[in-house]
């Protein structure tokens, strides 16, 4: 640009002064810095390869669209989206230790442990059990396997931490990666650990009514997948129980090729549950016939609510919509949890 007459002239009808009026310009001129590129620099830019680590702008955008609509294409375009209401308001993965990023880096990128976030958030069955106990979680990360203070802290003391949840569902935060971070932890081990911290939203302890809760929760994510056996439903070529790796937890092999009835089904499940809940009771020194009857008796009473539900897609009815005469006046929470109390109160009676 020239500057002539303290003018820059911009084109044919405009002008536009180089200098605000009343400023001096000293009689030896005033200095002007020309800036230029090559055309040899243009032309080695343009030739240059993005890097696929980064999201470029039109990527920027997809991902800014998919948090008011479907997050993850991993359960199909039907099941791909969380509840309106009720669910994880924000993913975030670990970005502090820069995993995948380095040339000779075996463990999966960010953005790989994003992905598999929103796989989690929108599974049918998570989302049908925050749907039905109304929950919302403020965010869902991923822990931090290098550098997390509490998971240290329980090595120390010879545990092992897989997730925590903080202040009731403020926060919940999953142990993504393996130890030696080469890979990820099975599916459905990650599903389960979501389940136990998304129970710890009511019940802060490890004691009876938390085991009973989680484990009615448990069934309820196990039956929903199981509906979608029933009514056909395949993504991708699969069942959705195959993709999320819990299909012998619903079908036995003693079962037969074909399909089991929905009372077989619910039966398979029940003893799953319980024969998981088994294991992880013992370390807390409980009794598996404490929460087995309570358990047991859900899957049958959520049978009965969604035997109208012909491919599993329907909504059914949420979590103690039933009229109560004793709990018409409390909300979805109160009146589960009131279920769950008064399935271990009988169950510690019929002991």
């Amino acid at each position: 640009k020239t500057i002539a007459q303290q003018n820059i002239p911009t084109n044919d009808e405009d002008s536009k002064r180089a200098f605000p009026e009343g400023v001096k310009i000293p009689k030896s001129g005033a200095k002007v810095i020309v800036m230029g590129t090559m055309t040899s620099g243009i032309a080695t830019l343009n030739s240059m390869r993005s890097d696929p680590l980064m999201r470029g702008f039109d990527e920027e955008k997809l991902v800014s669209k998919a948090k008011n609509g479907t997050m993850s294409t991993f359960w199909g375009p039907k099941l791909g989206s969380q509840h309106p209401k009720y669910k994880f308001c924000r993913l975030e993965e670990c970005k502090d230790a820069s995993f995948g990023t380095r040339p000779t880096s075996s463990t999966p990128h960010a953005f790989e442990a994003r992905r598999l976030l929103e796989q989690l958030a929108t599974d049918p069955g998570v989302v049908q059990v925050l749907t039905s106990r109304e929950l919302v979680v403020g965010c869902l990360g991923e822990m931090d396997p290098i550098d997390d203070r509490l998971m240290q802290k329980k090595k120390e003391e010879g545990a092992c931490l897989l997730g925590y949840n903080t202040n009731h569902g403020l926060r919940i935060d999953i142990k993504l990666r393996t130890d030696d971070l080469n890979g990820f932890r099975p599916y459905n081990e990650l599903a389960s650990t979501l389940i136990h911290e998304v129970s710890h939203n009511w019940v802060s302890e490890h004691d009876v009514l938390f085991w009973t809760n989680y484990g009615q929760m448990r069934v309820e994510y196990l039956w929903k997948h199981a509906c979608y056996i029933l009514g056909g439903l395949f993504v991708n070529g699969k069942r959705t129980a195959s993709l999320a790796g819990i299909m012998d937890m619903i079908v036995f092999p003693s079962d037969g090729k074909d399909t089991p009835t929905k009372p077989k089904l619910m039966d398979n499940i029940c003893q799953s549950v319980v024969k998981e809940l088994a294991g992880e009771m013992m370390q807390h020194r409980l009794p598996v016939q404490l929460v087995a009857p309570a358990v047991i008796g859900f899957g049958k009473d959520l049978m009965m609510e969604t035997k109208d539900d012909s491919i599993g897609i329907g909504k059914g009815h949420r979590l103690g919509t039933v009229t109560d005469d004793e709990n018409s006046g409390l909300s979805a929470r109160e009146r589960a949890l009131a279920a769950a109390e008064k399935r271990a109160r009988e169950a510690k009676e019929e002991k």
